[in-house]
């Protein structure tokens, strides 16, 4: 049997997402909010919580088509946590995926808004009267639910404001870990629960791939914290050395690189446990896992 091309796998499903952002934005040049919006969204990104979505709806059997409006919805949801993130008032970065940020293409308050448009245009598309067909209402209500708790003051925005206050204050190992099991990991979670909800996955299904989930969502912010100390910024598409300079809270750090990579390795291994549970329609999952951590962006 033929080695899983991991490579080709996220090009196809990257293809898939763009076309269906593409398709829900705004026309060009149909106003300074619009170009906002496009601009952001269509910056580049590895649109990994997409993906991750797609390749859960396939591990428990589904198709990755019914889960595309919530992959869509997600980049989304993701493309306006990093515009606010951005502004000023947050984390004051001038560049994102290389470009300039959005505010600093546009300006503050276009920021603000293109960002608010992006949040309430991915809900917009889960509400449409008109589903995938063949997806029963309450798996898409759920997975409303799933998208709405992850985003806001319980997950996303929560670990956005806890990073805030640990800037400056020492924090432990285990408050860090809480921190980013809300903000990086919150929405991480929710994009493979909602495709294995919209792949008709059992609760029993469910509850593995949360494990992977959580453990991979770890994984992945320990990789960005080390990647800001000895990233490329000509390949990270942003600047190096910045959590350093605003003193922020992070587990290089906390523990310093080599055990932070340890740590790294040692989610992904735990990720790819839960994934014993499942036969062979998991090779991507297993795949992204070790890609989480092996990225250089």
């Amino acid at each position: 049997m033929a080695a899983f091309d991991l490579k080709t796998y996220l090009r196809l499903k990257q293809e898939q997402v763009n076309v269906g952002l593409l398709r829900l934005l705004p026309p060009a040049a149909s106003g300074r909010i619009a170009d906002a919006m496009r601009y952001s969204v269509t910056a580049g990104g590895k649109r990994l919580r997409p993906i991750l979505c797609l390749a859960a709806a396939e591990a428990v059997g589904g198709r990755a088509e019914d889960a595309l409006p919530a992959a869509v919805a997600l980049e989304l949801i993701h493309t306006y946590s990093l515009i606010h993130d951005d502004l000023p008032a947050m984390d004051d970065d001038g560049l994102r995926r290389g470009k300039p940020t959005c505010h600093v293409a546009f300006d503050e308050a276009t920021a603000i808004l293109a960002g608010d448009a992006l949040l309430t245009l991915a809900f917009q598309l889960l509400a449409a009267p008109q589903g995938p067909p063949g997806v029963p209402t309450d798996g898409r209500l759920r997975v409303i639910h799933v998208l709405a708790v992850a985003a806001g003051h319980a997950g996303m925005i929560g670990g956005q404001m806890a990073d805030i206050a640990a800037e400056g204050n020492p924090i432990t190992l285990s408050e860090l870990e809480r921190l980013h099991l809300l903000k990086t990991g919150a929405l991480i979670t929710a994009a493979i629960e909602s495709g294995a909800i919209l792949g008709g996955g059992t609760a029993e299904q469910i509850r593995h791939l949360n494990r992977y989930a959580r453990n991979i969502g770890l994984a992945f912010q320990i990789t960005d914290d080390i990647l800001n100390v000895e990233g490329d910024p000509a390949v990270l598409g942003k600047a190096v050395g910045t959590d350093q300079k605003k003193n922020k809270s992070t587990y290089p750090a906390l523990l310093g690189l080599e055990a932070s990579r340890r740590l790294a390795a040692q989610r992904v291994k735990e990720s790819l446990q839960a994934l014993e549970y499942f036969d062979k329609k998991v090779i991507p999952l297993r795949a992204l896992a070790h890609y989480v951590i092996e990225r250089q962006r």
